[in-house]
């Protein structure tokens, strides 16, 4: 069972993260890091002033929902309920179970070890990859914040970094809903 908060804030993150990873990548082909840019197909502004806009009206519907999502999760003490306790030893054995097709989707109310490493994680990461995006909008204004990235150079590695993680996780993300299609509905309709 989802409570209709978290299902509205999940999608409301989804549509933001969707957005700021596609601006992201036409910002990034503007000034790449590495020796590769992406398709322009599947980036959004059409240039770097137009992805500048995308990416900054995302990104504050993304934190200001993002930290109305971590307030309601500390408030109401789910995240205490739903990610705690993680063990090694039960993400070993879960993982095991996983990649031998025995893990158990039966209660959907209940987060394997593995999820719930995945689910604290991509918050962490989430925390990260908005200082680290703060730090590279105004590395003048928030130099100490920069400063604490090592500087604007690494501060874009590590946000590059925070966007990878999250997109690889939205892909396992996105694999594992269309596995377990229940989990889906429970996410849509709460149940």
């Amino acid at each position: 069972m989802q409570p209709a908060w978290v299902r509205t804030m999940h999608w409301i993150n989804a549509v933001a993260i969707i957005l700021m990873i596609m601006s992201g990548w036409q910002i990034y082909n503007a000034s790449p890091l590495f020796s590769f840019t992406f398709s322009r197909s599947i980036t959004l502004g059409g240039w770097l002033g137009g992805a500048l806009l995308w990416h900054f009206a995302a990104m504050w519907l993304l934190m200001v929902n993002g930290l109305l999502y971590l307030i309601m999760g500390f408030a109401t003490g789910r995240f205490k309920r739903k990610l705690l306790p993680i063990t090694p030893g039960g993400v070993i054995s879960d993982t095991r179970a996983a990649l031998t097709g025995k893990l158990s989707h039966d209660d959907l109310t209940k987060y394997n070890q593995v999820q719930k490493l995945l689910y604290a994680g991509i918050i962490v990461v989430g925390i990260l990859i908005v200082l680290s995006g703060l730090s590279i909008w105004k590395p003048v204004q928030l130099q100490w914040l920069t400063a604490l990235f090592g500087g604007y150079d690494a501060a874009r590695y590590v946000h590059f970094i925070g966007m990878s993680a999250i997109v690889a996780f939205l892909v396992v993300h996105v694999a594992l809903a269309v596995l377990v299609p229940k989990s889906l509905r429970a996410m849509i309709i709460g149940r």
